[in-house]
């Protein structure tokens, strides 16, 4: 199987290793990952922020950008969350109508593909230590992802995973919410953060580098004995 790799924002400029390690992953499945370097953002930020016009003319290159009809894969539930269910807002009855389509049912949240696409529910991975999971609002609620970062934690050797109190409930960030509404999100962090402390575990994971940098700069400012980690470094961890 080939796949087309979509690396969001974040993932591109401050964790560009949870994206090799996603690709550590496939490769490892036997999957021939295929990235276009022409890539860019998909639109979220801008159409979150209502510049409608601005994410348009971003989706419109997004769906250029991989034009071939084979799985498109990314390590962030919101960024592919977005794209299957807004971009009807933008592109229905469009010039783009048949390509956004085709785009919509042939993208997936990494986890949902390794679980549900290749069947894939033990990466061999091995983390000695104690964590926590973080259901991000995208992920939850927009793409419907719940069990499948659970059963891949739970084949992770050496790893112990402990639930929180109040796991589906937002963390703060929510784009340019975490901005706009600083004491708020500040909040929100605090009472994601302790929940997670909580249990304690070692290390708060989730499927959204997005939700994960906004907890690890409160945990940083306060200086709190717990870290951060993408699901991705967890499941290439260890071989």
């Amino acid at each position: 199987m080939t796949v087309d790799l979509f690396i969001p924002c974040f993932i591109d400029q401050i964790y560009p290793q949870t994206g090799m390690n996603m690709v550590k992953i496939l490769e490892k499945c036997g999957v021939t990952v295929h990235y276009n370097e022409n890539q860019t953002c998909c639109g979220q930020m801008a159409f979150n922020s209502g510049f409608w016009d601005e994410a348009k003319e971003l989706g419109a290159k997004f769906i250029k950008d991989f034009p071939n009809d084979r799985p498109v894969v990314a390590p962030s539930a919101s960024c592919v969350g977005y794209v299957k269910n807004y971009f009807d807002k933008l592109f229905f009855n469009t010039a783009y109508h048949l390509e956004y389509k085709r785009l919509q049912k042939n993208i997936f949240e990494f986890t949902d593909f390794l679980v549900n696409q290749l069947k894939v529910t033990n990466t061999g991975a091995t983390f000695n230590h104690k964590v926590t999971y973080h259901d991000s609002c995208a992920a939850l609620r927009e793409y419907g992802l719940k069990d499948e970062p659970r059963i891949l934690l739970k084949n992770v050797k050496g790893l112990e995973l402990v639930e929180m109190k109040d796991t589906n409930v937002c963390c703060g960030f929510g784009g340019t919410f975490s901005v706009k509404h600083e004491a708020i999100s500040t909040a929100m962090a605090d009472q994601k953060v302790h929940n997670a402390l909580e249990t304690g575990a070692e290390f708060i994971v989730s499927t959204d580098s997005s939700c994960l940098m906004h907890q690890e700069g409160y945990i940083n400012n306060y200086k709190l004995p717990i870290k951060v980690v993408h699901i991705a470094d967890v499941l290439a961890s260890g071989w």
